[in-house]
């Protein structure tokens, strides 16, 4: 069986590869290898998976990629939260008419089985609850609201403290920055696919995934990248806010056997089903922890996290998952301990810059 990978050489990309091929799958990679992003075919690719360098709003290359092909892993996207409005269209390009490039080549070829990189980034905010509304949606945070330190949504009915939970995939989406509309608009478009071809989908909902690869401190890396960056040239990591943000920070080799458990769950799934999975460990840390244990594995804590109070509008308070869907659905489990995997982390290597 042969298995397309999109983004094949990017970070979560890279460890699909790996994983599909040590599975028994005949793999292919298409990549763009954006010279924004990368300095040639990285060094972790190895010579025999075979990639092909195109992107996947190139309609031809595209179909040429897909001759053969039995199931697609789509990774290919602009990441990261958006810096400015001018991101607009480069998100909507990239990840809205790239996947539907790639859905109208995989119907016209008859590639019936897709597993997509989705993010937990649709969800909004989190799960919270009132004590006199039991659950509740927040609405965005204010400017105000933030510059005066406040960083925990309240209640929009009564403006009462809320307590936190675990966001399941069932909970309403609500994505309040361009990545996150874009994510969302792939699933949407992937729904269609389905529908039009009987085809069978799974949406891995990432939560924060790090490890090795992961590309140094851009605007768009992830922010466990850009702390070890800092402590790399003896920087205090700038920890936003408070500090107390909480997250799931899952290991990009739990992430990548997950895209092959999903891989196997699309060929069970009655035609024209979609399913959407969050991808996390299970156990929420705050991102004020994870600096502290990136520093305390880096350099014993030689180079403490400053936390500074600064904030990004379109950013969300608190968010981690629920990991049971997964595990009874699809057979997941991470495996990755957060201590022991921020230990690695702390000295892995990471993509340099192009």
């Amino acid at each position: 069986m042969r298995v397309l990978v999109t983004g094949a050489a990017g970070f979560i990309g890279s460890h699909v590869m790996e994983a599909m091929a040590a599975a028994g799958y005949e793999v292919r990679g298409l990549d763009s290898l954006s010279p924004a992003v990368h300095d040639g075919k990285p060094s972790y690719i190895p010579d025999d998976l075979e990639l092909r360098v195109a992107d996947v709003r190139d309609p031809g290359a595209v179909d040429d990629a897909l001759d053969g092909v039995d199931a697609v892993c789509h990774l290919a996207a602009m990441v990261g939260l958006g810096v400015s409005l001018a991101d607009l269209p480069l998100y909507a390009d990239v990840n809205v008419t790239g996947t539907a490039v790639l859905l109208d080549a995989m119907g016209r070829r008859g590639v019936s089985r897709l597993v997509l990189s989705s993010s937990m980034v649709v969800y909004g905010e989190g799960a919270y609850e009132c004590p006199l509304h039991g659950s509740v949606r927040p609405l965005p945070r204010a400017a105000a609201d933030l510059n005066a330190g406040s960083f925990e949504p309240r209640c929009p009915g009564c403006d009462s403290a809320l307590s936190w939970a675990t966001v399941a995939e069932d909970a309403v989406l609500d994505p309040r920055n361009a990545y996150a509309t874009s994510k969302l608009a792939q699933e949407h478009l992937a729904a269609n696919w389905a529908r039009l071809t009987g085809g069978t989908a799974v949406a891995l909902r990432y939560h924060n995934v790090y490890g090795p690869r992961m590309p140094r401190d851009t605007p768009y890396s992830g922010v466990a990248a850009i702390f070890r960056s800092c402590l790399e040239n003896g920087v205090p990591p700038r920890v936003f806010e408070d500090g107390g943000q909480r997250r799931d920070f899952v290991h990009v080799r739990d992430v990548a056997e997950c895209n092959v458990l999903a891989l196997t769950a699309t060929a069970a799934l009655a035609p024209g089903a979609v399913r959407a999975y969050n991808v996390a460990s299970g156990t929420p840390h705050t991102v004020g922890e994870m600096a502290a244990e990136l520093a305390v594995s880096f350099g014993g804590g030689a180079v403490e996290p400053k936390i500074t109070g600064e904030y990004r509008l379109g950013d969300v308070r608190h968010v981690f998952a629920s990991a049971e869907k997964a595990r009874e659905g699809l057979g997941f489990a991470a495996e990755e301990e957060f201590t022991a995997g921020m230990a690695e982390f702390s000295r892995a290597a990471l993509r340099s810059s192009a």
